[in-house]
């Protein structure tokens, strides 16, 4: 007799949902991007990618509330777990992007502004709860490096973020501070990354998709130092670094696409769309570089888009929000054996 699987349930509602928050807001920034280029179709197409999102996350904040009222330890499980914490930072960033959709079609507005503020306070409070775990006494390397994975981005780089919006709303120097925060942490996470590779081996397979995260940080950090007046040659710099990691990211793809689709899979779509934004941004004038970033605006559309159907079918067929296994953890634990085992 075959074992039933578990009923899906809010319950297990986890903040990677507002991924999803993330991909399409930029997605509706990058076709922002495209309005020089397509006129009014690109304008059509950016505010119904806004709309969705508005409503995306008006559902998944009312689906966070039922769950803290019904199901509080899971909720506090997530922001425990050594590694999905870092998702917590989801939230933040989708208060935070929002309102920068809105302040490109509608301009400022107060809503927009307390918006922004809120989302703002709540990316710095998430850094520091990621970043104080690792000052913890008695932490060990069991404790730590499950969480040191492209994930850490969103909590870490996520500072960079407010920077899009915050001239706009008033806040140049709020902005300005935590796109400096953004810049100083994203060396220290990238290592700690590649040491995680090095060391202990890759992140779960279930979370292969994340590598694609660590297109975001040069990616937002050159459009946020562009509207912050960054000069020209440190924007074209991170766009060559944001380059780099798309190509490295895609060499996962096929990996990636092995294993049935999950919610991880949205780690790949606000990267996606903040490269797409930043070559709409590099490439002003007619010509081929024009032509390549429209382009690639299509595909990533089609990418999210295809997420968008897997998300729905996967809610149809009760295949998402089911409780996750016990992750893998790092490679020290079999370094250890073998250390034990030739002794």
């Amino acid at each position: 007799m075959t074992e039933q699987a578990p009923a899906s349930s809010v319950q297990h509602l986890g903040f990677a949902w507002f991924a999803m928050v993330m991909g399409l807001c930029g997605l509706s920034l990058a076709w922002a991007r495209a309005v020089p280029h397509w006129g009014s179709v690109a304008l059509q197409v950016s505010l119904g990618l806004g709309v969705l999102a508005a409503g995306v996350l008006t559902l998944l904040l009312l689906g966070q509330l039922w769950r803290l009222l019904r199901y509080p330890a899971a909720l506090l499980a997530d922001a425990r777990h050594p590694l999905r914490h870092v998702f917590v930072a989801a939230l933040p960033s989708s208060l935070v992007l929002l309102p920068t959709v809105w302040v490109v079609h509608q301009g400022y507005s107060l809503w927009a502004d307390g918006l922004w503020m809120l989302g703002a306070a709540g990316l710095l409070l998430a850094t520091l709860g990621v970043v104080g775990r690792w000052l913890q006494p008695g932490l060990t390397a069991q404790d730590f490096w499950p969480g040191i994975t492209p994930a850490l981005f969103i909590p870490v780089v996520g500072n960079v973020l407010p920077a899009l919006a915050g001239a706009s709303l008033g806040h140049p120097v709020w902005a300005a501070a935590q796109y400096g925060l953004a810049a100083v942490l994203w060396p220290v996470a990238l290592a700690l990354v590649w040491v995680r590779i090095g060391m202990w081996g890759l992140w779960p397979q279930r979370l292969l998709p994340t590598t694609f995260i660590m297109i975001a940080p040069p990616s937002v950090l050159a459009l946020s130092g562009h509207a912050l007046g960054a000069p020209a040659l440190v924007v074209h710099m991170l766009a060559g670094v944001a380059l780099f990691f798309t190509l490295l990211s895609f060499t996962v793809l096929k990996r990636c696409l092995q294993q049935p689709f999950g919610m991880p899979f949205w780690g790949m779509s606000f990267p996606l769309a903040a490269s797409a934004a930043l070559g709409l941004l590099l490439s002003p004038e007619p010509g081929l570089a024009q032509w390549l970033a429209s382009l690639w605006l299509g595909v990533v559309t089609g990418v999210i888009g295809a997420l968008l159907l897997a998300t729905l079918r996967g809610l149809m067929r009760g295949q998402l929000l089911q409780p996750e296994g016990p992750a893998p953890l790092p490679k020290l634990v079999s370094h250890q054996a073998q250390s034990v085992a030739r002794a």
